[in-house]
Formats: C-alpha cells, sequence, structure tokens
C-alpha cells in the first residue's frame, strides 16, 4: 500500500492531519517533502509541459481589471443600505440560529 498524507511535525514527533490505516507496531517508510518543494516541483512541471507544447501557457494577467463601481457610488449604496427600513441582517441570523 502507497499512501501520501500530509503531517505536521510537533516537538519531534510527525503527527498525521488524517487516521492511517495501519496496524499497530507496523514498520513504515517515509520520505518527507516539503510543501514549499511540492509547490516548486508543481511549477516546474507546470514549465516543462508548457514548453513541450502539451500544455497552454496560463494567462498572468499584468494589472488588475478596474473596479466597476468607484468609491463615490460604493458609499451612496451603502447610505442607501443603510436607510432600508426592517430588520438588520445580523438580527436575522441571529434569530434564525435560534437558542445556542
Amino acid at each position: 500500500m502507497t499512501e501520501t498524507i500530509t503531517a505536521i511535525y510537533e516537538k519531534g514527533v510527525l503527527r498525521p492531519l488524517q487516521p492511517l490505516n495501519l496496524r499497530e507496531q507496523q514498520r513504515v517508510r517515509i520520505q518527507v517533502v516539503s510543501d514549499e518543494e511540492i509547490e516548486d516541483d508543481r511549477e516546474a512541471t507546470i514549465r516543462i509541459l508548457e514548453q513541450a507544447g502539451l500544455v497552454r501557457p496560463r494567462s498572468r494577467p499584468s494589472i488588475l481589471p478596474p473596479d466597476p463601481v468607484s468609491a463615490e457610488e460604493r458609499r451612496t449604496l451603502a447610505d442607501r443600505a443603510g436607510q432600508v427600513p426592517g430588520k438588520k441582517a445580523s438580527e436575522m441570523v441571529i434569530e434564525d440560529r435560534g437558542e445556542w
């Protein structure tokens, strides 16, 4: 059985983040690979596949798109929303949640 798991290293011990299907005292072989190495490998693999023409290059927008709502429009909408009659959304959530 080969299984890839995620673990946390705490106080000298690797602690799996999910249960393992292992017997007590069962010997296993562990390969430690940090999340950073996995991300580096992933990026390198994508780059190789792009260069080989096997996948299309990902589009990387150079600038963020303009905000569709100006700051002034946002303030106006917030003011109007604050004047709507009835209960506040937070009050409705508390009522809907009920007693804890």
